[in-house]
């Protein structure tokens, strides 16, 4: 693709392909410890002819691949004429030039061209933006994943698991190859190939998991409850990253689509489920687009398509290049232009997501809900480098039909950003006269903050926080007990079962970071810096046996959130993303404060009207 994709903002650290679409508040993903292995360099003399033919012709490919990014790079600073900052590239890389060769026959050990020279290049691009990005040959991969939510491999999300020292299955996908060949949440992953992957990091083992469609290996796992070792042989096959984990009816008259990215296929998809929710009595729309991180412009244009009638300029994109310049228009009928839509956002809601929002915003076409999204409003375009490299550049911003660019920060170079100030952010009008601004994300038309997460809640869920992996532990006994549960929507724990995991989580030594004692330890150090803490002592024994640790109050004080936690975790391992989705739905804050307002009809209307001039 070339100029088409607005790709996603950065998130928290890549893991094995996460359970798309999981919303219970605001869940947090998990933390992933991983061992940094350091890789011995190997140590060779320097030798002379042969040695120094191999090494220049790799130079060679290097600087070429390195004069091909500063090319593309030329417009990015600006030069007082062409032929000094031709004259300075040509500088520059002929420094550079000669420098790597002092080093390559030199240096005590011998270089490794590519990692030496990639950490260059990637040390000079991410002095731009964090999005224009350098792939090597063998990252290549990488990208294409990262662009069409593809990859070969198993369809199965992992985490690390630190009471086995090794990753464990955390959720099959359904009817992909983890889950047709039986694999099972807590299913310890023992080796692949016959290679032992104890102590292995998720990186390390996803990346064994992976491989080309249609290649086999075998797989042996440890069961918890089962002595004997389970060796089965799995057929990887082309997973595609549910974009559209779950849809369904909220009520007899309100649709809900959870979208959680956009990539190939993604509008596809979505019309499917628009056209099945209205032949369900579907009236008015609630678009889930929290978390959605954003991907493919074109794919953004064509679910919009469906909301707004054809010929509407959604977005347009605007570079140095004239390339990069272009206007995107709906180029076919809709499916419903009058249809009541709310959007849920928040602050992961970016690019490609805030597009959709943003157009359905500008458009008075639908309401945004939500928290303030990412704001990103910067477009990326894949290039093709010598010797199979690949970069990923940021070549343009877009404009939403109000004319408003969103992006929040600007990147001066250098490492350099600033965020804009909301005293800069500039006025721009709705189709029917609404103010709205610039800069900053999407601001919502209603806000609606999101339930808070209790830091016990957060370190019971989250992967890597919890070394006793109490919840994990509980949920598959429980799977193991229980062959079958209600329906995903109607099922929830018993208070006995609430029970037996409070009395697990005590007798399993489950230990948090509990803030408040954390602040309070903070602030009588800060106090007998500062020569208070005598006067106020008898007031600091006070606080300090009242925020004493009990985990079992704690355990009881929390138990509603708690319990939709451990439900949902169980749900998932019935019904998968879907079903988790479908449960979770209840305790939303957010979904039913938008339910509220799609069944007031006078409210959604006047929150869409003109603003009144005196």
């Amino acid at each position: 693709m070339t100029g088409n994709t607005a790709h996603k903002a950065p998130q928290a650290a890549h893991k094995a392909p996460q359970a798309a679409g999981r919303h219970i508040n605001v869940k947090r993903n998990g933390i992933q410890r991983e061992r940094k292995r350091n890789n011995l360099l190997e140590r060779k003399q320097y030798s002379s002819e042969k040695n120094s033919s191999t090494n220049n012709t790799r130079m060679k490919r290097i600087l070429t691949i390195i004069a091909a990014v500063m090319t593309a790079m030329t417009p990015l600073k600006a030069q007082n004429t062409t032929a000094e900052h031709n004259l300075e590239v040509a500088k520059q890389l002929e420094t550079f030039s000669t420098l790597y060769n002092y080093l390559d026959m030199m240096y005590v050990d011998t270089l490794n061209a590519e990692k030496v020279i990639g950490k260059g290049i990637n040390s000079m691009l991410a002095s731009l933006d964090p999005y224009t990005e350098y792939y090597p040959e063998s990252e290549t991969k990488k990208l294409k994943r990262m662009m069409t939510g593809k990859y070969g491999g198993i369809g199965s999300v992992i985490a690390f698991n630190f009471k086995e020292d090794a990753c464990v299955i955390e959720e099959p996908y359904y009817n992909m190859p983890a889950q047709t060949a039986g694999l099972k949440k807590g299913d310890v992953i023992v080796s692949i190939d016959g290679e032992d992957m104890k102590g292995k990091g998720t990186p390390y083992v996803s990346e064994h998991l992976r491989g080309d469609a249609g290649t086999s290996f075998m797989l042996t796992i440890k069961r918890p409850g089962e002595k004997k070792l389970r060796k089965m042989k799995i057929t990887r096959q082309t997973i595609q990253t549910p974009s559209l984990p779950y849809y369904g009816m909220l009520t007899d008259s309100i649709g809900y689509i959870s979208l959680v990215e956009f990539t190939e296929g993604s509008a596809k998809e979505v019309r499917h489920a628009v056209i099945d929710l209205k032949r369900n009595g579907m009236q008015s729309l609630l678009l889930d687009l929290r978390n959605n991180g954003g991907g493919s412009l074109t794919e953004a244009v064509s679910i919009l398509n469906m909301f707004v009638p054809k010929g509407m300029s959604i977005v347009k994109t605007k570079g140095k290049l004239t390339k990069a310049n272009r206007e995107y228009k709906t180029g076919d009928l809709p499916i419903d232009t009058i249809m009541p839509v709310v959007c849920l956002v928040n602050g992961n809601t970016a690019s490609a997501s805030e597009i959709t929002c943003g157009t359905m915003q500008d458009l008075d076409r639908g309401v945004v809900m939500g928290t303030k999204t990412y704001g990103k409003g910067l477009v990326q375009t894949p290039l093709e480098l010598p010797y199979n490299a690949n970069m990923k550049l940021t070549t343009a911003h877009y404009y939403i039909p109000s004319g408003r660019c969103i992006q929040a920060i600007k990147y001066k170079g250098e490492g350099k950003e600033e965020v804009v100030a909301d005293s800069l952010r500039k006025d721009f009008k709705t189709l029917h006269g609404r103010t709205v601004k610039d800069g900053g994300g999407i601001m919502p038309d209603v806000k609606v903050e999101p339930d808070s997460l209790p830091n016990i809640v957060y370190y019971l869920s989250a992967a890597g926080l919890d070394s006793t992996m109490v919840m994990m532990e509980y949920v598959v006994d429980y799977v193991s007990k229980h062959p079958t549960i209600a329906p995903a929507r109607s099922f929830r724990v018993s208070d006995a079962d609430y029970e037996a995991f409070k009395q697990k989580a005590i007798n399993d030594g489950f230990k948090y970071d509990r803030e408040s004692e954390r602040f309070l330890k903070d602030l009588i150090k800060v106090a007998r810096f500062e020569g208070y803490y005598d006067r106020a002592k008898p007031e600091f024994e006070a606080l300090q046996k009242k925020l004493r640790h009990d985990l079992a109050a704690e355990l009881d004080y929390h138990k509603d959130i708690i319990c939709q936690y451990l439900t949902s975790e169980i749900v998932s391992c019935y019904y998968y993303q879907a079903g988790a989705i479908e449960n979770s739905l209840q305790y939303d804050k957010q979904v039913r404060e938008a339910v509220k307002l799609l069944r007031d009809p006078k409210r959604y209307a006047s929150i869409l009207s003109p603003e009144k001039t005196e």
